[in-house]
């Protein structure tokens, strides 16, 4: 039956949005519990080593303390459930779990104070006592690159196809280069944060906010040994999370404990410096790339070797050498990865793992290699597109490269860029303009959906419910989109139930496959609903029924179904992927280096757009931190120690509202009819990669100066 409700594709505000903006939204601490009790983790203060003694004595006697808990005391927990080779979404990253005395990086959670008040809790946590073995620490990446090995995983080890030695050796036209990008950090709006309540000895309940609810619902009950149907996650609001909120960390489970540990609810809410050394970050990483051309512009040579660092306890790198598999056709290539583990937190997936990091480096170097074949650097893209994807061989499902770079060249206005250095300036300013490329795969993974229908006469209305998660980017809305689509309901008569592990299994908003694998579900369910609400009528409709008419010949008041919605295996025989071009024009103040960015026109391909006003703040959101990224992002370790010089939004620099400029979205067409039903994909991803890369080449148009190590602060450009 087609639908007389149009609602997927429009520009629709969020059904959450009063919630919002009036409070009444519930966060991870919102939660109102009684009986609560309030915790305060305490760190270590060295790197490497191990605890001699802890003094607690003190911070025992104080007010209000319930307990101290330490690796002296604490229940020993189940650590196989977060070995190297469990799924990192539905396991405890990064130790620090209290189980010995070993230290493994600066800000390692050694201990837990449970009081009556947070301020109590506070104090006590000031007064423990803790003296170190100390040993030698591995804190200065420069120091040990040379240490750098390959990586166990099976998924970074060498990739060659030709002769890229031989190849590159040979040809006249080529570049060389290393390019550099810093540890950044991902601090979402609310920090992480746990309220956790013992409804019984086994059964537990926490509110949390999870980009993964059914993940973090297995992490917790695998480290500490309960059935995951004895472990209740409610997080139906998250404040963001772009990554760090996808792994679990174990200030999730030290809350469980602390609430075992005093026979009460328990609250644990990390501070933003607590962050900075607690949920992990976007590692550092050095590239080399190598690209070699023919005079005619076509590449013979790929080579991306990225080094970097990774914990010593676990593994874990960005896949930044992705781009160059597929973005461009060589016969030549080579990707590599080699790891230094060091005493640093585990660093984890934070937007655009990989691909915003790796398009910085491919994207400068195609610049570069255009600028020496004196070729218009979108030309040169376009002389290169693959019809195929050049790792596997498989057929595009879709790829809107070609699309994206010519739409974004005519509303950005490219013919007017000059493509010799300094030619354009307005008074201090040097102007220049910069392109870039990028991608990021487009999945869909299982997820299921519960529709309940309720009829009071000819009144329908529906509730859809599965434990996706929102972590603020509008998925109650594109859910109840989908859903009153197909049922032909409008909007105020959908509700939509997410966030809370006792509904229907649903995957996260993680890797850009939230928003197609949730609404794939619903789109499953919707259409089965009606399916059997048709059999269960029992008659033959000369028009299509609506709701109502069905279960009024049914004699139903009441009626819920659920579908399993599960990837195609069709779709794995295709490459599927998001695109994008971005156009930056940058303005530098020749006399202090400083750079202003007054217009950005970011191009996607994502597939269906289910909601144009969310995608735009999506991809918005993204330019924002690419730019970010680009100009400001940089996390700085103090060599002697091991700690971060910057720990607050004082002296780690974002940019504000007075640094973005004019940021223009445009979306593309694509009809993919293979990647899922809905055609959807996602957005979250695509929209930070190739950021930075096209600020960067802007930058070298404007003043001449390549810049291969982020950030470009003012100092690099004087």
């Amino acid at each position: 039956m087609e639908s007389k409700q149009k609602l997927i594709g429009e520009a629709t505000s969020r059904i959450d949005g009063i919630l919002k903006v009036t409070g009444a939204a519930n966060y991870a601490t919102d939660h109102k519990i009684p009986n609560l009790a309030y915790a305060v983790i305490f760190k270590s203060e060295i790197a490497a080593g191990t605890i001699s003694d802890i003094d607690q004595s003190a911070a025992e006697q104080s007010a209000g303390v319930l307990a101290v808990i330490t690796h002296k005391n604490a229940p020993k927990l189940n650590l196989k459930a977060n070995a190297p080779n469990v799924n990192p979404d539905s396991s405890i990253r990064g130790g620090a779990l209290l189980q010995d005395n070993k230290i493994e990086f600066y800000g390692q959670h050694i201990g837990v104070v449970v009081a009556e008040t947070f301020e109590q809790a506070r104090a006590a946590a000031r007064l423990v006592k803790v003296s170190y073995q100390k040993s030698a620490a591995k804190i200065e990446f420069e120091k040990h690159i040379n240490e750098a090995i390959v990586p166990t995983g099976k998924e970074f080890q060498d990739e060659a196809r030709g002769d890229l030695n031989t190849a590159f050796q040979s040809a006249k036209f080529k570049v060389e280069a290393v390019y550099e990008t810093p540890i950044e950090h991902h601090h979402p709006m609310a920090p992480h944060a746990t309220i956790a309540v013992w409804e019984a000895p086994d059964k537990l309940t926490l509110y949390n906010e999870s980009q993964v609810v059914n993940g973090v619902q297995r992490a917790a009950a695998g480290t500490l040994g309960l059935p995951p149907e004895n472990v209740r996650i409610v997080t139906p609001h998250i404040g963001g999370g772009f990554g760090a909120k996808g792994a679990q960390w174990s200030n999730l489970v030290i809350a469980a404990i602390a609430a075992q540990a005093v026979n009460r609810p328990v609250k644990l809410a990390l501070s933003r410096q607590q962050m900075f050394n607690s949920v992990g970050l976007r590692q550092r990483n050095r590239q080399r790339l190598r690209l070699a051309a023919t005079q005619d512009g076509k590449l013979i040579v790929i080579g991306h070797d990225t080094t970097t660092h990774t914990a010593t306890t676990a593994e874990f790198l960005e896949d930044c050498g992705e781009g160059a598999k597929i973005m461009y056709d060589a016969p030549n290539s080579l990707v590599t990865y080699r790891v230094v583990p060091m005493n640093i937190i585990l660093p984890t997936f934070t937007r655009g793992p990989g691909q915003s990091t790796g398009s910085f480096a491919l994207e400068s170097a195609m610049d570069e290699l255009a600028y020496q074949l004196r070729l218009d650097p979108i030309e040169f893209r376009l002389r290169n597109e693959p019809a195929r994807d050049p790792s596997n061989g498989k057929p595009w499902s879709s790829r809107s490269v070609v699309q994206c770079l010519t739409r974004g060249a005519e509303v950005f206005g490219w013919n007017r860029r000059r493509p010799e250095p300094r030619t354009v300036r307005q008074g201090n300013y040097l102007i220049g303009y910069g392109v870039s490329s990028a991608t990021y795969p487009a999945r869909t993974r299982d997820s299921s959906a519960v529709v309940k229908l309720t009829r009071k006469a000819a009144d329908v209305r529906a509730s859809v419910e599965l434990a996706a998660s929102d972590l603020g980017t509008g998925t109650y809305t594109i859910i109840a989109q989908t859903a009153g689509e197909l049922l032909d309901l409008p909007l105020e008569k959908v509700t939509v139930k997410i966030g809370d592990s006792s509904l229907p299994p649903a995957a996260g908003s993680v890797g850009s496959v939230g928003a197609a694998s949730f609404t794939n579900a619903v789109y499953a369910v919707c259409r089965q609903l009606r399916q059997e609400l048709q059999a269960k009528s029992n008659q033959q409709w000369a028009t299509p029924p609506t709701l109502a008419q069905l279960m009024e010949a049914a004699k139903l008041t009441e009626y819920q179904t659920r579908a399993d919605a599960k990837p195609s295996p069709e779709a794995q025989k295709y490459s599927s992927h998001s695109f994008n071009a971005n156009f930056a024009e940058v303005w530098v103040n020749e006399a202090t280096g400083m750079v202003k960015i007054p217009r950005f026109v970011a191009v996607t391909g994502g597939g269906r757009v289910l909601n144009p006003k969310a995608a735009r703040s999506q991809i918005i959101g993204g330019v924002i931190w690419g730019i970010g990224m680009a100009l400001t992002e940089e996390s700085v370790v103090e060599p002697r120690y091991g700690n971060f010089i910057t720990r607050s939004f004082a002296d780690y620099h974002v940019p504000v509202n007075l640094d973005i400029g004019e940021i223009e979205t445009v979306f593309v067409t694509e009809e993919d009819k293979i990647v899922n039903a809905m055609g959807v994909k996602g957005l979250g991803e695509i929209a930070i990669c190739g950021v930075a890369g096209a600020v960067a080449n802007a930058i070298f148009n404007a003043t001449g100066k390549r810049i291969r190590n982020l950030p470009i602060t003012p100092d690099k450009l004087l």
